[in-house]
């Protein structure tokens, strides 16, 4: 903390933000304007940090300035796939509103559509009219493993 206090408040805020992850997602203009200092200043105490190894730095994108901050932990690399090596972790994200090309749309888009899904102990239920003829019951023993419901008559 002595030899570089700005790498020392970079470092409680980069840990304040964690959370249950063990990275940190964030640009280095936004975390400028979180720790009130100038972008340089913020590359400086990033490198610091880098070189003693506190953090792990791995760049998110083609230009440098969005980069994952990995604390505590090395990156786990996996083999080539496609000829790619890649690594997989978890992060906290940090974005600023004035990063974002629709700034002045935030907080008034539309709703994102839910991707509908089960709870524990729920069956999904076969609905809709089914296919147009000519659809073929399904082959005997290989029925679907879904529950149905019967409509009669007396039902409808």
């Amino acid at each position: 903390m002595r030899d570089s206090p700005n790498a020392a408040m970079l470092m409680h805020l980069l840990v304040a933000r964690v959370g249950e992850h063990n990275a940190v997602v964030v640009s280095q203009k936004t975390m400028a304007k979180i720790m009130g200092r100038h972008v340089n200043t913020v590359k400086t105490a990033f490198k610091t940090l880098r070189d003693r190894n506190w953090i792990e730095i791995r760049q998110v994108g083609e230009r440098g300035t969005v980069n994952a901050y990995i604390i505590n932990d090395r990156v786990a690399w996996t083999g080539k796939r496609d000829g790619i090596r890649y690594s997989l972790f978890s992060a906290a994200v940090v974005l600023s509103d004035a990063e974002q090309p629709d700034r002045d749309q935030l907080g008034h888009q539309e709703p994102l559509r839910r991707v509908p899904s089960l709870l524990q102990d729920e069956q999904q239920l076969p609905s809709g009219d089914g296919l147009p003829p000519p659809s073929e019951p399904t082959f005997p023993g290989m029925e679907p493993d879904l529950p149905a419901t019967k409509i009669g008559k007396d039902d409808a």
